[in-house]
């Protein structure tokens, strides 16, 4: 059976191949001789009750000068794909919203989406965790600035942060005694008009932070560990810090399983679990990243356990 895959993501002309996870998933695809039809979500729309997709054929190629080409290009109703991957970085914002009812309406017809865009739409990465409040650090979520001051005069020690973004970005620790608070809070608020996540700050973050894959019921057994710079407390790779690929102990496991039904439940299939010591911060279901450097370290192929999981999916729905 030749299988037709659509892909929505950003810019491919723009994406660094060697730690790209879309990348390493086309490229598998490409060698189970899938055709792949790529998409950004400007090119979806709805017609006559019907949704399209302004598509090209996407060939990969592992090579940094050149790394993809398209061809044939054309409108194609997304209704006759077999399944169609979300691969679109946050923000996730009201453009994403509206492109999360499109799916809803092909996921009905039979296409299989990944991840559910049911989920996509009702689950913020940062929130999500929030389900599971026995392995979170001390949380808060509030806009108003004497809450969070509150919050931060309890623990003493706080990491802030956005609600709508990735990477790293605009990631304060604030300590009690920070001169900067107020701006901070200020900022980082609008001024008490913009939600924001407080939680109390974990301190094996110099450990690292591990993040954990699942496909399915399946808990990747190693995690790519990235360990923040000296003086700095984000261990994001896009903001410098380092990455080394580890094998899960007990209690990465233990996290995973207790929120293992909930995925299931929900239907989010492809996931990235961060971890901080022996506390669960984000479950990251809208592009999750590290398939690269997990399988350059280890023996396991995370994109073919995710196509083995697709096309088995596609015939049980046959």
């Amino acid at each position: 059976m030749k299988i037709h895959l659509g892909i929505i993501m950003d810019p491919i002309s723009l994406i660094n191949i060697k730690k790209d996870s879309t990348f390493a998933m086309l490229l598998t695809a490409q060698e189970r001789n899938y055709i792949i039809y790529y998409m950004e979500s400007k090119d979806i729309f709805l017609k006559k009750n019907k949704i399209y997709g302004k598509t090209k054929y996407l060939t990969v190629i592992n090579n940094q000068k050149k790394w993809f080409s398209f061809s044939n290009k054309k409108i194609t109703l997304l209704s006759t794909l077999n399944v169609i991957l979300v691969r679109k970085d946050p923000p996730v914002n009201i453009e994403f919203i509206y492109l999360t009812y499109l799916l809803d309406k092909l996921k009905k017809e039979n296409v299989l989406i990944i991840n559910n865009p049911t989920s996509l739409r009702n689950y913020n990465e940062k929130l999500l965790a929030t389900n599971f409040p026995e392995i979170i650090p001390k949380t808060l979520m509030s806009k108003k600035i004497s809450e969070i001051k509150k919050f931060l005069h309890k623990y003493k020690d706080i990491i802030i942060k956005p609600l709508d973004a990735m990477g790293g970005k605009s990631i304060f620790r604030i300590k009690y005694n920070d001169e900067n608070k107020q701006v901070i809070l200020e900022t980082m608020t609008n001024n008490g008009k913009k939600f924001c996540l407080s939680q109390e700050y974990v301190s094996d973050i110099k450990h690292g932070d591990k993040r954990i894959l699942i496909i399915d019921n399946y808990i990747v057994p190693f995690c790519l560990t990235r360990i923040p710079q000296e003086g700095e407390n984000r261990a994001n790779l896009a903001v410098g810090g380092i990455g080394i690929v580890n094998k899960l102990s007990s209690q990465d496991y233990m996290i995973a399983n207790q929120v293992l039904p909930f995925l299931k439940k929900k239907e989010i299939i492809f996931v990235g679990l961060d971890v901080i010591g022996n506390k669960l911060i984000e479950v990251n279901i809208t592009s999750p990243t590290g398939i690269c450097q997990i399988e350059h370290f280890s023996n396991i192929s995370i994109t073919k356990k995710l196509f083995f999981f697709i096309e088995n999916k596609i015939v049980d729905q046959n």
